[in-house]
C-alpha cells in the first residue's frame, strides 16, 4: 500500500515527473509526458501495478531527506546497523548533454560502512495494466510492451536478474562508493538509447535548477516556502509548451475511501490569472510570458468553445475513463483517468482569461493586435451569455446554478476589458463593456446575496456559504471596507470552518451531486489570508498562512487538500493551485497595510 500523500517527494525534467517515497519507490511516473500513461502506478495500488525501490535489505523509510540546495535533487539518508547511503534521485531536463528522451537517474552513495543493497523495478506499462517483456542486451535490460520501451543500464559489478515479475538488483556499498542506474524511456522502435554519465548529469541538473532559482524576488520571511513552491510550479511546466499542469498525479482521494478521485495532469484556465500573478511577482517573466502564450494557442477558436480545461499542449479531448483494474489509492475508487469537466459550462473562464490578459499588459508584455481581436470576440460571446446558469468553478455535477463566484468573474472580464481598452487605445465597444460590468454587478447584488443574514452566498437563491465569494473582495467587485465584505469574509470565515482551515463549500450529494465529502481547501485557506489582509485583520491573516504555511511536507510541498481530522493531506499533490496561492499570499502579506 502507497504510504500517506505527505510523504511523497516530487523529481522532475519539465515535461513530466515521478513522486518518491520515504521508503526510497518511485510509485508515480508518467511517460513520456504528464498526462502520459504511467509505467509506475504503485500509487493507486500496489507494488504490483508498478514502482522501482531502492533501498537498504530489510529497511523500511529513510532516516532524513532533504532537496539538495534550490533545486528538485532528493537525497534521502538511511542509517542502518552496518552503515550510511545516501539515494540521490533526480532527472536530467531534456536537450541538455545530448539525450531527447526522458531519463530517471537514481545513485547510491556509500557515506559509512558497508550497507548491501536491494533495487526492485516493477515496469508495468499503461496505468498498472501491462506487464512488458524484458530481456538482456549489453549492459540493459529492456522492457518493451507496444509503442514503449524501457532501458534500465546498471554498473557492471551489480547483480541484476529477473525475479517475480520483476528486475532485481543485489550489491553492496562501502563509503565512497557510488552505483548509479538509469532508466531511460524511449519509443519502442528505436534500437538503443544514448549513453549518459550520470555524474555529469547530476552536476549539470542542481546547476540549472539553482541558477533558476535565484532570479526569485521574494525575500521576505518565508522565502524557504515561496522559493520551493515557485520551483514546484516550474516543474509542473510542461516546457515545450509552457502549459502548467494542476499537479503531478491522478486519482489521489479528496476522502480516503471516497469516490471524488480526479485526474489533474491538465492545464486549468481558472488558474491563469493567479499563476500568472505568481510568476510575475515571483520574478519569472520568462516562464509568466510562456504561460499567456499557451493560453492564448489553447483558447483559439470560437469564442463559445472555451474550455475549463486543456491537454499540456492545448488538447481539447480529455475524455474520462476509469481503470477499474486499479484498487485506488488506500482503497479509494473509483480511479479516474481524463476529465470531464471539458464539456462543462464554466463562465468564470472568460474574466479570467481577460484579468490573465490585464495583469500580463500592466507586466510590460504587450497586446498584439490579433490578441486584441480575440479578446473582443469573447467580450461579444460573454455578453450574450453572461445571465446564463453554470456549472461553476468547483466543477459540480449536480446542474447547473447561477453561481455568485462565475457572475463576479464576469463583472472582471468587462473591467478589466474597459481597463484594457483605456490603457492601450486599441478600437473597442467601451460603452457597451460598461454597460454590462454595471448590469453583472446590479445583478449580484440583487440575487446573490443574502439580506436577511448581509453575506454573499454560493449561488441565486441558495443560502449555503461559498469560499469562493471572498473573490468579491479579492477582483476588486466591491471595496474592502463594505459592509457586506466584511460580513462574508467572516461568514466564510465561521461557517467554512474546518479544524482551523476553510472548506470550499459543504459538500454533498445534495449540493454538488457527488457522495461523501472532502477535506479543508488550502487554496482558499489562503484566499481567506488575503481577505483577513484585505479588510484590515493583518495579525489573523499572518497567523492563518504560518498555520496552512505549517501544514507542507518535510520537502515544502502541499497538496491539494488536508484532514484536519487525523493531520494528513489529501487529493493530488503537489498541487499547482496551493502553491500559486501561497505565493500570492506571501507577496499580499508583505505589501505595506
Amino acid at each position: 500500500m502507497a504510504g500517506g500523500i505527505e510523504d511523497y517527494a516530487l523529481i522532475g525534467d519539465l515535461q513530466t515527473a515521478a513522486l518518491v517515497g520515504r521508503d526510497g519507490s518511485v510509485d508515480w511516473l508518467c511517460l513520456p509526458r504528464f498526462d502520459s500513461p504511467s509505467c509506475f502506478a504503485g500509487l493507486l495500488g500496489d507494488q504490483r501495478h508498478g514502482a522501482w525501490r531502492i533501498a537498504p535489505a530489510g529497511a523500511a523509510e529513510c532516516h532524513a531527506r532533504r532537496y539538495r540546495g534550490d533545486s528538485l535533487v532528493l537525497e534521502s539518508e538511511w542509517q542502518t546497523a552496518g552503515g550510511r547511503v545516501r539515494i540521490i534521485d533526480f532527472m536530467p531536463q531534456r536537450g541538455r548533454g545530448g539525450h531527447r528522451e526522458p531519463q530517471l537517474i537514481r545513485i547510491v552513495e556509500g557515506l559509512e560502512g558497508t550497507v548491501p543493497m536491494r533495487g526492485t523495478l516493477r515496469l508495468r506499462f499503461n496505468y498498472g495494466r501491462i506487464d512488458p517483456w524484458v530481456r538482456r542486451t549489453g549492459h540493459h535490460r529492456v522492457a518493451v510492451a507496444g509503442p514503449d520501451s524501457a532501458w534500465l543500464r546498471a554498473p557492471a559489478g551489480v547483480h541484476t536478474y529477473g525475479q517475480d515479475g520483476a528486475t532485481t538488483s543485489d550489491f553492496t556499498v562501502t563509503a565512497g562508493l557510488r552505483v548509479p542506474f538509469v532508466l531511460t524511456w524511449q519509443p519502442s522502435h528505436l534500437p538503443t538509447t544514448p549513453r549518459t554519465d550520470p555524474d555529469q548529469a547530476l552536476l549539470a541538473t542542481v546547476a540549472e535548477w539553482q541558477q533558476w532559482a535565484s532570479g526569485c524576488r521574494y525575500r521576505g520571511e518565508w522565502r524557504s516556502a515561496v522559493l520551493r513552491s515557485l520551483i514546484t510550479l516550474k516543474a509542473l511546466a510542461y516546457e515545450p509548451t509552457g502549459g502548467i499542469v494542476a499537479a503531478a498525479t491522478a486519482g489521489l482521494p479528496e476522502r480516503i475511501g471516497g469516490a471524488r478521485n480526479w485526474d489533474y495532469r491538465f492545464c486549468w484556465l481558472r488558474d491563469s490569472s493567479m499563476t500568472l500573478s505568481a510568476l510575475l511577482r515571483g520574478g519569472f517573466r520568462e516562464e509568466a510570458a510562456a504561460w499567456r502564450r499557451w493560453l492564448l494557442r489553447a483558447i483559439a477558436g470560437g469564442p463559445s468553445d472555451l474550455q475549463a480545461v486543456y491537454g499540456v499542449a492545448g488538447e481539447r479531448v480529455l475524455g474520462e475513463t476509469t481503470a477499474d483494474w486499479l484498487p485506488g489509492y488506500q482503497g479509494s475508487r473509483p480511479v479516474r483517468f481524463g476529465n470531464a469537466a471539458v464539456g462543462q459550462l464554466q463562465l468564470d473562464v472568460y474574466g479570467e482569461v481577460v484579468d490573465t490578459l490585464h495583469l500580463a499588459l500592466l507586466a510590460g508584455l504587450p497586446m498584439e493586435r490579433h490578441v486584441w481581436t480575440l479578446l473582443r470576440s469573447l467580450m461579444g460571446h460573454l455578453e450574450r451569455h453572461w445571465q446564463e446558469p453554470d456549472e461553476g468553478l468547483w466543477e459540480v455535477r449536480g446542474g447547473r446554478r447561477h453561481y455568485v463566484h462565475s457572475k463576479v468573474m464576469c463583472w472582471v472580464a468587462a473591467d478589466r476589458a474597459v481597463r484594457l481598452a483605456e490603457a492601450t487605445g486599441l478600437p473597442a465597444p467601451v460603452e457597451r463593456w460598461r454597460a454590462m460590468r454595471d448590469a453583472v454587478h446590479a445583478d449580484v447584488c440583487a440575487h446573490g446575496y443574502d439580506r436577511q443574514r448581509g453575506v454573499f452566498v454560493q449561488h441565486y437563491g441558495g443560502r449555503g456559504l461559498d469560499a469562493a465569494t471572498l473573490f468579491v473582495v479579492k477582483s476588486g467587485f466591491l471595496p474592502p471596507d463594505d459592509p457586506r465584505v466584511v460580513r462574508t469574509v467572516d461568514a466564510v470565515r465561521d461557517g467554512l470552518d474546518h479544524g482551523g482551515l476553510v472548506r470550499r463549500y459543504r459538500a454533498g450529494q445534495h449540493s454538488d451531486g457527488l457522495p461523501g465529502g472532502e477535506g479543508a481547501f488550502l487554496a482558499c485557506s489562503f484566499w481567506l489570508a488575503d481577505a483577513l489582509a484585505a479588510t484590515g485583520r493583518t495579525a489573523e491573516a499572518r497567523t492563518l498562512f504560518a498555520r496552512v504555511v505549517g501544514l507542507a511536507n518535510d520537502l515544502g510541498l502541499l497538496s491539494e487538500q488536508w484532514d484536519p481530522r487525523v493531520g494528513r493531506q489529501l487529493g493530488n499533490t503537489p498541487q499547482a493551485f496551493s502553491h500559486v496561492a501561497l505565493v500570492n499570499t506571501a507577496f499580499t502579506l508583505a505589501e505595506p497595510a
